[in-house]
């Protein structure tokens, strides 16, 4: 008969048992989890180029030119600073112009490289600087991707 006060506890060997269940398991969940937080924040990032865009378009229609380098994206949120003032309806944006995904600003260029005739629009991806592969590429207003791209490839234009 055992008395009734002996407590039971874990030995040191069934708690190293449990911790290295738990890092096995830390192992195969962790590296899954991280691509799709990448993956989530290249589509933000296209997501809020495509808002930035229809926004800039609304702008145009009411002031009859896209917002200059200078004033750059404030404009949508707040009148410019120009003669033209009288015409601005906005805003634009419900809320400021957010960073992209990594903590970056959008970078919007008016009359473009890319597009001469109108701006250019990007963010430069993970590294933050121009040009990069896979999650350091740039998301831009000039390159089309299709819909389920992940991989981070632009698709030709539409015809």
């Amino acid at each position: 008969m055992r008395p009734k006060n002996r407590r039971r506890g874990f030995t040191l060997v069934e708690i190293m048992v449990v911790i290295i269940v738990l890092t096995i398991l830390a192992a195969a969940v962790i590296p899954n989890l991280t691509g799709k937080t990448d993956d989530a924040r290249v589509a933000r990032a296209r997501s809020d180029v495509a808002a930035l865009e229809a926004a800039i378009d609304m702008f145009k229609l009411d002031m009859g030119r896209f917002p200059t380098s200078e004033e750059g994206l404030t404009v949508l949120r707040e009148p410019p600073q120009s003669d033209d003032a009288v015409r601005w309806k906005g805003p634009y944006l419900k809320k400021s112009v957010p960073p992209d995904p990594w903590g970056n600003p959008y970078v919007y260029v008016c009359p473009g490289v890319f597009n001469p005739d109108s701006y250019d629009l990007s963010s430069l991806g993970a590294d933050g600087q121009e040009g990069g592969e896979g999650y350091a590429r740039d998301i831009t207003s000039w390159e089309h991707y299709e819909a389920t791209d992940t991989g981070m490839a632009p698709t030709a234009p539409a015809p």
